[in-house]
């Protein structure tokens, strides 16, 4: 089964928000593959998962301004 943009938007933030493979840290990349997905997602989703896309892009936001 295919997945869905949403589900890659919320995969994507958990990417950026978590630490992979042993303490990778969060890169520039990640945030911006993140932005994309949320954006990408906003097409094709309910008003319930649009809401939980803003919530993503909260949450993606806040962690990186506590990166700076």
């Amino acid at each position: 089964m295919e997945r869905n943009l949403f589900e890659n938007a919320r995969d994507a933030v958990s990417r950026f928000t978590q630490n992979r493979d042993g303490g990778r840290k969060a890169n520039e990349e990640d945030m911006q593959a993140a932005k994309q997905a949320i954006q990408s997602a906003y097409s094709q989703c309910s008003q319930q998962e649009k809401q939980q896309l803003q919530q993503l892009e909260q949450q993606l936001e806040k962690h990186h301004q506590s990166l700076r």
